[in-house]
């Protein structure tokens, strides 16, 4: 898993204001005039969410004429889903295998030591 990248993804994603403007594009495409409407922010202040999601992947910008539309990137939102069920799953190729193996091994040395005083 790229820890980079995901935690880019999950930063994005922890502002109510950005998952509000997810929300709205699960919709569709909007132009940015539209998704305004639903905010009592400036223009520039759109921008800037618009900015992180779009650096984050989540979001894609298509330009027509003088508007810019935005929309869902359905493949990003599912590889963080998809990473959010491995970051938590349990399983045999988890992460924690080398670090139980550690803590066992240290529980062991402690209980060798505690047995032979």
């Amino acid at each position: 898993m790229d820890y980079e990248n995901y935690a880019k993804v999950a930063k994005a994603l922890a502002d109510p204001k950005r998952v509000k403007i997810v929300d709205m594009l699960s919709c569709g495409a909007m132009c940015a005039c539209d998704i305004l409407e639903h905010f009592d922010f400036t223009q520039p202040t759109l921008s800037h969410h618009i900015n992180l999601l779009v650096k984050a992947g989540l979001v894609t910008t298509e330009k027509s004429g003088t508007w810019h539309y935005y929309d869902l990137n359905k493949n990003a939102f599912e590889k963080f889903k998809t990473d959010t069920a491995e970051l938590t799953a349990d399983t045999p190729a988890c992460i924690c295998e080398p670090v139980r193996s550690k803590v066992v091994c240290a529980i062991e040395k402690r209980a060798d030591q505690v047995t032979q005083k």
